[in-house]
C-alpha cells in the first residue's frame, strides 16, 4: 500500500482525515475550498471494502454501446472528453442500481503524474493511477442533459479503475490520437470506438449516490464503481501525461493530478453487487481483493 494512502488515512480504521491530504497534489481548482451549501453527498470517497453492504436486490448492469456513436475528443484543459451522440437511445446502459436506462454522454479519465496516485476514488485507502469514468443521463425523465445534471436521480457514472501491467489493446486507439488533442480546446473526429472494450470482465461493482467531481459538483450522480481494475501499460499512461492544461502558444503545463480530493462519506452507505468476507490480513482475502491491496 502507498504511503500516500497510510497517511491519507490507517489501515485499520481506514477514516477520513482531511488534514492529511497535503502530502498529494492537488489541481489548482481545489485549492481554495468548493462546497456545495449543505452538501451531503459529494464525491469522489474511499471505498470501504469490509464497510460495504450486500444488495441481493442489486442486478446486473446491462451495456449496450454502439460504437458509431462516438464524436470526438476534446482537451477541455482539465481532461481529455470523449463525446457521444446522446440524441437517441444507440448507446446505453439500465440495470443494476437505476431505474431506468441512461445515454452515455461522454467518458473521460482522471490520472495521476506518477503511478502512486491519480484516481479519484480509493478502495480501502489504495489509490490507483488513473480512473475512467463514463458519464450517462436519465433521458427518461429528463429532456436534455443540463436538466438531468441538476437532478438527483439525472447521472449514473461508471467507474473503472486502471492499474499497471499488459498493454490494453482497446485503449491504444484512443491512446494513439492523444498527440493530436495535446493542448487545450483543441477537438479532432473519433469516430466508432466501442467503450465497452474499457469495462473489466468481473460483473462485480460497488454502488453509492454522490456527485460530478468537477464543477458545478451537483448532487445528481448514481455512482457504479467496477469491482475490477483494468490494466494498462506504461506507455499508455504516460501518452495521458504528456497531454497539457495549456492552450497553444501558452508556458506549458503538464495536464496530471487531475482529480478531485476524497470527500466525507457522510450518513452514505456503499452497496455492493457480491459477497465477500472482508479480512483485514491480505494474505486470507479473497484472491481478487488481495491482489488490490498489494503494493
Amino acid at each position: 500500500m502507498s504511503d500516500y494512502c497510510t497517511s491519507l488515512c490507517g489501515f485499520e480504521s481506514c477514516s477520513w482525515n482531511p488534514d492529511s491530504l497535503h502530502h498529494l497534489p492537488v489541481h489548482p481548482l481545489w485549492q481554495s475550498p468548493l462546497t456545495i451549501p449543505g452538501g451531503t453527498r459529494q464525491s469522489p470517497i474511499n471505498i470501504q471494502w469490509r464497510d460495504s453492504v450486500y444488495d441481493p436486490f442489486l442486478k446486473p448492469l446491462k451495456i449496450s454501446y454502439d460504437p458509431a456513436t462516438c464524436l470526438h475528443i476534446w482537451n477541455n484543459g482539465y481532461s481529455f472528453l470523449v463525446e457521444f451522440d446522446d440524441s437517441t437511445d444507440r448507446s446505453i446502459i439500465d440495470g443494476g442500481p437505476l431505474e431506468n436506462q441512461y445515454r452515455l454522454k461522454q467518458f473521460h479519465f482522471h490520472w495521476g503524474a506518477i503511478n502512486d496516485w491519480g484516481s479519484e476514488h480509493t478502495v480501502d485507502c489504495k489509490f490507483y493511477p488513473a480512473e475512467l469514468h463514463l458519464v450517462h443521463w436519465n433521458a427518461v425523465v429528463y429532456p436534455t442533459f443540463e436538466e438531468a445534471v441538476m437532478e438527483g436521480d439525472g447521472l449514473a457514472v461508471i467507474g473503472v479503475f486502471l492499474k499497471l501491467g499488459a498493454r490494453h489493446e482497446g485503449l491504444q486507439t484512443l491512446v494513439d490520437a492523444l498527440p493530436a488533442v495535446k493542448h487545450k480546446d483543441t477537438v479532432i473526429e473519433f469516430d466508432v470506438f466501442d467503450p465497452s472494450c474499457l469495462m473489466p470482465s468481473c460483473p462485480d461493482y460497488w454502488t453509492y449516490a454522490g456527485s460530478l467531481t468537477t464543477p458545478p459538483l451537483t448532487e445528481s450522480v448514481t455512482w457504479i464503481i467496477k469491482k475490477q481494475p483494468i490494466e494498462v501499460d506504461e506507455d499508455q499512461l504516460e501518452a495521458f501525461r504528456m497531454l497539457l492544461f495549456t492552450s497553444d502558444g501558452e508556458e506549458e503545463k503538464r495536464m496530471v493530478d487531475n482529480f478531485r480530493p476524497l470527500q466525507p462519506l457522510m450518513n452514505r452507505t456503499v452497496r455492493s453487487s457480491f459477497q465477500s468476507r472482508h479480512l483485514l490480513n491480505a494474505e486470507e482475502q479473497p484472491k481478487d481483493h488481495a491482489e488490490q491491496m498489494r503494493p
